[in-house]
């Protein structure tokens, strides 16, 4: 199942465990359970500590759980791969072997701590896609609360290799997580915000920890590209920096292939989100994650404060303050989107793209994201119709000329799609008015990908700074904004072309107006 090179690489890893586990599988006699056979078989022939029984009795088969021979019988940790780990969720596999077999995890001490003080039943079934960049996150994190709390049991599922159950359950994007049978959440989740979901008096305990720190003299709001080169720029002068992140990586989580990054030749948007955490951390930077803002309150005086509110009523405050909360992806804004959001209708088409096998679907776009992702799509799905509002579409010619030369795509131009439309529980068409003729057409499909680009993520700051008609923030050449002491960057500014490497050296020019600041401004006692 392993090659050679994957081979040594798990063996080296696996030297790492420390006490003894057991693998049990529950297979049949289907072309997966032979190939889970062989991964297993390759993983046990690895390790001294590892051994591997095949007579499990689960009704998931194929599938297999990781067991600590060492473990309390009476509350045995409890977790199930009903998949076959390899593309995005190998590194899934070799963490849960490595924590299973005790190797200490790469987290915070109070996130164990969060993990292990959870009381209740909590019985996880995460839904997956092997080719889910988002996916890996919630399986690792599932995986590490099953590992530290006996209280979590923690299904990790296949869609594709449980089709069957995908369809029953109606599961239309992952990741897709269900808690005691009913819907947890879909899309990527760190630990950290499942902890908090499920710890109901958390957001309190951290509101009060957030506003009892000392002032910043840089805070940085929003954690992406600009957020952390803005954070890393100001902590190399030595002054106290923070920045808060509702998810820090911003919207390069959700970029698969980043090939623009000048001296990177190629990597994907969550290994470069994790390059930019330990970069952020090496400096000492204050990181509070999993934060909304809520509101910002300018300073009243000058040299004086600026506040800025959180979503879960903690208060943080600054000489000077960074904005830098970036964009969203765009919706459609038509009847049926919000009702079939994730029943239907998604957004990645890389993550969802494999539920959607052998079936029909739209994708709503036609600039290079929309082609992309049509292209893409075409080698998964049936058929796939593009609809394009303008008379043309607006993608690369290569990638044009690539759709075209597809048998399974169909493309619509002039097209402005009006309703999503669904039997209530999931989506099942798309209507769109052809613009030169004025007729209305409906298309009968299984799924449906928006692609029309992005929103600056800015509604908190209206009515305080000054916005774009487009609701982004107006910057100087130096990032600063209509209000004194604050400062912004990246996509949420009206600087043009949003892309990564712009925004982490928009990010490094405002942090460097943030400190041209602080040294021209009074000092208040």
């Amino acid at each position: 199942m392993l090659d050679d090179n994957l081979k040594a690489q798990l063996k080296s890893y696996l030297e790492r465990v420390t006490k003894p586990f057991q693998i049990t599988a529950s297979l049949d006699d289907s072309k997966g359970a032979a190939e889970m056979r062989g991964l297993l078989e390759d993983i046990v022939g690895l390790s001294d500590k590892i051994t591997l029984k095949t007579d499990g009795t689960d009704t998931r088969k194929p599938s297999f759980s990781l067991n600590r021979i060492d473990s309390d019988t009476s509350t045995p940790m409890s977790l199930r791969f009903a998949a076959i780990p390899m593309g995005h969720e190998f590194t899934s596999l070799v963490l849960a072997l490595l924590w299973t077999g005790g190797h200490p995890p790469k987290v915070e001490p109070d996130v164990i701590t969060g993990i292990q003080a959870l009381d209740g039943d909590f019985n996880f079934e995460v839904y997956m896609s092997l080719s889910c960049h988002n996916c890996p996150d919630v399986v690792q994190a599932l995986t590490l609360m099953s590992v530290f709390n006996p209280k979590i049991k923690t299904v990790i599922i296949d869609g594709a290799l449980y089709q069957d159950e995908v369809n029953a359950r109606e599961v239309m994007a992952v990741p897709s997580i269900y808690l005691n049978g009913s819907h947890f959440g879909s899309g990527r989740m760190t630990v950290e915000e499942i902890v908090t979901k499920l710890d109901t008096g958390a957001a309190d305990k951290d509101a009060a920890k957030l506003s009892a720190k000392p002032a910043f003299d840089v805070l940085v709001v929003g954690g992406g590209p600009a957020g952390a080169a803005a954070a890393v720029y100001a902590a190399r002068k030595g002054i106290r920096t923070g920045i808060a992140a509702e998810r820090f990586g911003g919207q390069v989580n959700d970029t698969l292939a980043i090939e623009n990054f000048i001296s990177v030749l190629e990597t994907d948007g969550p290994k470069f989100a994790m390059g930019l955490d330990a970069h952020v951390k090496a400096y000492g930077v204050d990181v509070m994650n999993l934060q909304r803002a809520g509101k910002l309150i300018p300073a009243t005086t000058p040299g004086g404060l600026v506040e800025v509110q959180l979503a879960n009523g903690g208060t943080l405050k600054s000489k000077t303050v960074i904005v830098t909360t970036g964009a969203r992806w765009r919706n459609v804004n038509v009847p049926g989107e919000q009702e079939y959001k994730n029943k239907g209708v998604a957004y990645c088409p890389h993550c969802d793209g494999p539920l959607f096998k052998g079936k029909r679907v739209a994708v709503i776009g036609g600039g290079n994201s929309g082609v992309e992702a049509a292209i893409d799509l075409a080698g998964l799905v049936a058929q796939v119709t593009l609809i394009e509002f303008g008379e043309a579409l607006r993608a690369d010619a290569v990638l044009v000329k690539k759709l075209h030369s597809l048998p399974n795509v169909t493309v619509h131009v002039s097209a402005q799609t009006t309703e999503l439309t669904g039997d209530g529980n999931k989506l099942n068409g798309l209507t769109y008015t052809d613009r030169t003729s004025n007729q209305s057409h409906h298309i009968e499909l299984e799924g449906c990908f928006v692609q029309i680009g992005l929103v600056p993520n800015t509604e908190w700051l209206k009515g305080t700074i000054e916005l774009s008609k487009h609701g982004e923030i107006i910057v100087d050449n130096r990032g600063q904004t209509s209000v004194p002491g604050v400062f912004a960057a990246g996509d949420a500014t009206t600087v043009p072309f949003k892309q990564i490497i712009i925004a982490a050296g928009d990010g490094a020019k405002a942090a460097l107006g943030a400190f041209d600041h602080l040294m021209r401004s009074a000092v208040v006692a």
